[in-house]
C-alpha cells in the first residue's frame, strides 16, 4: 500500500490536514506549538483506492532535545513514505525550520508535494508563488479549515494507485501485530516449524512484508510477516510507535490479526492502541500471549492473566486469547484452531428466519425502554454484510436506539451464533427510508 507523510513546523496546519483526508479527527490539534509529538497513522480512502498516512510533530529551526526526538520520527516516516506533504503556512514567509526541513527532503529523493495551507481567498493566492523558491516543482494551495483544495490533492495522490482487492477470499491470510521484540518473526518460525505444517516457497512479498504460504490439517494458509527493518535497525526498535505503521499495513492485507503480548512484560496502553486498528477494520481478531516459558506458576498465572486481559481490553469481549511459547513451542498448538475460528465468524452468514427469531425471542424477553412516550420497534433484521457480519435492522425511528439496548441485541447475537472472534456492525435504517 503506498504511504503518504505529512511534514512541516508546527502550527501550520498537519493535524488539520491529517483529519481532512482521513476524515475523522484522530489527531490533537491545540494552538501550543509541537503538541502532536508522536507519528499518528491513518488509511485513506479516496474513489475506492487507498492509501497510508502519516503525521509527524512539528520541526522547529533549532535543535534541543525535543526536536531531536521528533526530526528522527520524522525521519523515520520520510523513509517509509512515497510521496511527503510538505506543509507550510501561506500566512507567513518562508522560515529558517522550512529551509531546513527543505533539506531534509532534498537528501531523501522522494516525491515531494509542497502544501501551501491556509489559502482560502484569491487574494492570498499571490502568498502561493514564493513557496516555488523552496525548490520543489509540485506547489498546491489548501485551506484546512475550509476543505479547499482536498479532492485535487486526492486526485493527484491516488493517480497512481490501482484498486486492490485485499480480501483475497481464496485463502486466509492472517499477520502478527504488535510491539516490537514481543515475539511475532518467533512465534511465526516456531509456527512454521510445527510437525503438522508444510511450508512451500515464499509467495510474495512486498516492500515491508513477506507471505509465507503453508498447509496446515491439508489446507492452504498465508502468514504475513512485518518485521523487515530496513535500516537503522536498533533506532526503529526503540521507537515504539514506529510497529503501529507496519501493523495498519499488514492488517489492511490480512483477514485475521493476531495482536501478539510479551508475557514477561505484560499489557501496555500501546497494545490496545494497535488493537483498535484491526477492530476499526473490521477484522477477525485473536491475542496470543507470547513466551509463557517465562512464567512461574502457569496454572495460577492464567487465571491472573485472564482477567487482566479481560480488564484491559473489555472494549473487545468477544476476542479469545491464547498463551503459547515460541522458543518451547508449548501451547502453540492452540493457535490455529482460534486463528481459523476468526476467521469463520468474520465470514459468517446467518439465515434471516434464524436471525429474526433470535431478535424477536430478545425483544419479548426485554422490551427497548421508552422515551418521551415513544418506544422502538423492530420490524425486521437481515444480514447485509460479511467481513464482518453486518446486520440491518428495520425500525420505527432509529433515533430510539438506546446505546445499551443496542448492546444488548448484538449480545444476543453473539451468544446465539458464536459470534468470538470478530466485530459485528449492528445498521438500524427507518422502515420508511428507502
Amino acid at each position: 500500500m503506498k504511504t503518504v507523510c505529512l511534514i512541516g513546523k508546527p502550527n501550520v496546519g498537519k493535524s488539520s490536514i491529517f483529519n481532512r483526508l482521513i476524515k475523522e479527527k484522530k489527531s490533537i490539534i491545540l494552538s501550543e506549538p509541537g503538541i502532536t509529538r508522536d507519528r499518528i497513522y491513518g488509511i485513506v480512502t479516496h474513489n475506492n483506492k487507498k492509501f497510508s498516512l502519516i503525521d509527524t510533530g512539528g520541526i522547529h529551526g533549532d535543535t534541543d532535545n525535543f526536536d531531536k526526538d521528533i526530526i528522527m520520527q520524522a525521519e523515520l516516516a520520510i523513509d517509509e513514505a512515497d510521496t511527503i506533504l510538505f506543509v507550510t503556512d501561506g500566512l507567513e514567509n518562508i522560515a529558517d525550520a522550512d529551509k531546513k526541513i527543505r533539506n531534509m527532503l532534498k537528501k531523501s529523493g522522494k516525491e515531494v508535494i509542497v502544501l501551501v495551507n491556509k489559502i482560502d481567498n484569491e487574494k492570498r493566492l499571490d502568498n502561493l508563488y514564493s513557496f516555488y523558491e523552496l525548490g520543489f516543482a509540485n506547489v498546491m494551495p489548501v485551506s484546512a479549515e475550509h476543505n479547499l483544495g482536498f479532492k485535487e490533492l486526492l486526485d493527484l495522490l491516488t493517480q497512481d494507485i490501482k484498486e486492490e482487492d485485499y480480501a483475497n477470499e481464496d485463502i486466509l491470510k492472517f499477520c502478527f501485530i504488535g510491539r516490537p521484540n514481543v515475539g511475532k518473526s518467533s512465534l511465526i518460525n516456531a509456527l512454521l516449524n510445527e510437525e503438522r505444517v508444510i511450508v512451500s516457497d515464499i509467495a510474495g512479498t512486498t516492500r515491508d512484508a513477506i507471505d509465507t504460504r503453508f498447509t496446515y490439517d491439508k489446507k492452504d494458509y498465508i502468514v504475513i510477516d512485518t518485521a523487515g527493518m530496513r535500516k537503522k535497525g536498533r533506532i526503529y526498535e526503540n521507537v515504539e510507535k514506529y510497529s503501529l505503521l507496519r501493523s495498519l499495513k499488514a492488517i489492511e492485507r490480512s483477514n485475521v490479526c493476531v495482536l501478539v503480548i510479551d508475557a514477561a512484560e505484560g499489557i501496555i496502553e500501546h497494545d490496545k492502541h494497535i488493537l483498535s486498528y484491526a477492530q476499526e477494520a473490521g477484522k477477525g481478531i485473536v491475542i496470543a500471549v507470547n513466551k509463557w516459558d517465562t512464567v512461574k506458576d502457569p496454572n495460577e498465572d492464567l487465571k491472573k492473566w485472564k482477567k487482566e486481559l479481560e480488564v484491559y481490553f473489555k472494549f473487545v469481549p468477544y476476542i479469545n486469547f491464547v498463551f503459547v511459547s515460541a522458543k518451547t513451542k508449548k501451547r502453540l498448538s492452540t493457535l490455529m484452531p482460534e486463528v481459523i475460528n476468526a476467521y469463520e465468524n468474520n465470514h459468517k452468514e446467518i439465515k434471516t428466519s434464524l436471525l429474526n427469531d433470535v431478535i424477536m425471542d430478545a425483544v419479548n424477553m426485554h422490551e427497548p425502554p421508552s422515551y418521551k412516550g415513544k418506544r422502538l420497534k423492530i420490524y425486521f433484521v437481515s444480514q447485509t454484510g460479511i467481513c464482518p457480519p453486518k446486520f440491518t435492522f428495520n425500525v420505527n425511528n432509529k433515533n430510539l436506539v438506546h446505546f445499551s439496548y443496542e448492546r444488548y441485541l448484538e449480545n444476543k447475537i453473539r451468544e446465539s451464533f458464536a459470534l468470538t472472534g470478530t466485530p459485528i456492525i449492528l445498521q438500524f435504517k427507518n422502515k420508511s427510508d428507502k
